[in-house]
């Protein structure tokens, strides 16, 4: 059961006012209009910030918004909630027994943006930490770097008094690449068009057989936040593309692509085809169209419509020339108002919210409408 917030717990952080704009239940029309009102302290996230707990009492939008509402600073408090999916060998796309790349290995990607302080900090290809995020922030507040990557993220960790892990493999997880491994070793010599049609008819199958939910297979949590005093923050933390080649790093590390805050405007982060949005920097195009005074929905729909343009490969179209793929955006502004924009609609594509009500999940609005079956 979600935990509402009474107005007592937002003392010494400030009254919250205006109206709770842009919130969209599953089946409600998505808002057409930019509230200019102040909004409410908000959490927004990926589904799975409304889902894991890791045996404990609040999922990762809960944890962040008590602690947003405590006055902690909105960096450190998504930081603990992101932590609880990261933590949680239950979900396989986020830190520990996230499912591992090509050769078996858990490799995990993270980046955080403060509003406020105008710092960033990310790693890449991280290995033996539980908690990339923790990482993350690190780089941002004790060095002069925004992404560290490989052996020297892990060194960097080590030199903070991280614990550096042989195998951040579950049983679970390793006993899903085992399983895809048997399934793709006659393949790996097959002409590259070929491969990579395999490869992910596999993994289509792996889906379709329920051994791998479709929402890890890219994996991810993105989670932003505001406070009552319009602070934005955000973080994106992900073990990547499934059985990626070793090294392989998509959007989630990346300023500007897998997140990108600015703390005048919003903040903004994705989950899904990482190849797709790096090529267009969505994020940072999605909050630089709210600072010329698009809503967020409005904002994340023209990010998605360029993907859609850019997307050109027959490999990557659908039969009719559209993108074969999803990706999702979770947008904030600093009022408060929000949105999360799908390319393809079905009943999993959802957001996570926290607000002084409680938590709630929400239905994505799509740019593409239901994928064909066919597709």
């Amino acid at each position: 059961m979600s935990h509402k917030f009474s107005r007592r717990e937002f003392v010494g952080v400030g009254a919250a006012a205006g109206v709770l704009s842009g919130v969209r239940p599953l089946g409600a029309e998505a808002p057409a209009v930019r509230s200019s009102e102040r909004g409410r302290p908000l959490v927004i996230a990926s589904a799975n910030g409304n889902r894991y707990r890791n045996g404990g009492p609040r999922n990762c939008v809960e944890e962040a918004f008590e602690r947003m509402a405590r006055g902690e600073d909105v960096l450190d408090a998504l930081v603990e909630g992101v932590q609880i999916v990261e933590l949680d060998p239950e979900d396989s796309s986020v830190g520990y027994g996230g499912l591992p790349n090509a050769e078996g290995v858990v490799q995990l990607d993270a980046c955080c943006m403060h509003g406020p302080k105008k710092r960033a900090g990310g790693v890449a290809a991280l290995e033996g930490v539980r908690t990339p995020s923790v990482v993350a922030r690190a780089v941002a507040d004790l060095t002069d770097h925004h992404l560290l990557v490989g052996p020297g993220a892990q060194q960097f960790a080590r030199n903070i008094g991280i614990e550096i892990e042989a195998d951040l493999n579950t049983d679970r997880s390793r006993s899903l690449w085992l399983d895809w491994k048997r399934r793709t070793d006659p393949l790996h010599y097959l002409d590259p068009e070929e491969r990579e049609t395999a490869l992910r008819r596999v993994a289509d199958e792996m889906i379709a057989e329920g051994l791998v939910d479709s929402g890890h297979y890219y994996g991810t949590i993105n989670c932003n936040g505001v406070n009552a005093a319009g602070e934005v923050c955000g973080i994106t933390t992900t073990s990547g593309l499934a059985w990626k080649i070793p090294g392989r790093v998509g959007d989630s590390p990346i300023l500007g692509a897998g997140l990108y805050v600015d703390g005048a405007v919003g903040a903004a982060g994705s989950t899904g085809r990482g190849e797709a949005n790096l090529f267009a920097l969505a994020s940072f195009l999605i909050v630089d169209e709210m600072r010329r005074g698009a809503a967020p929905l409005d904002a994340g729909m023209t990010a998605l419509r360029r993907i859609s343009a850019n997307t050109i490969e027959k490999r990557l179209l659908t039969e009719d020339g559209r993108p074969n793929f999803n990706l999702k955006f979770y947008v904030l502004d600093r009022t408060g108002e929000h949105a999360g924009v799908s390319m393809w609609f079905d009943e999993r594509q959802q957001y996570a919210i926290c607000s002084e009500g409680g938590a709630e999940t929400l239905a994505c609005e799509s740019l593409l409408g239901e994928r064909p079956i066919s597709s």
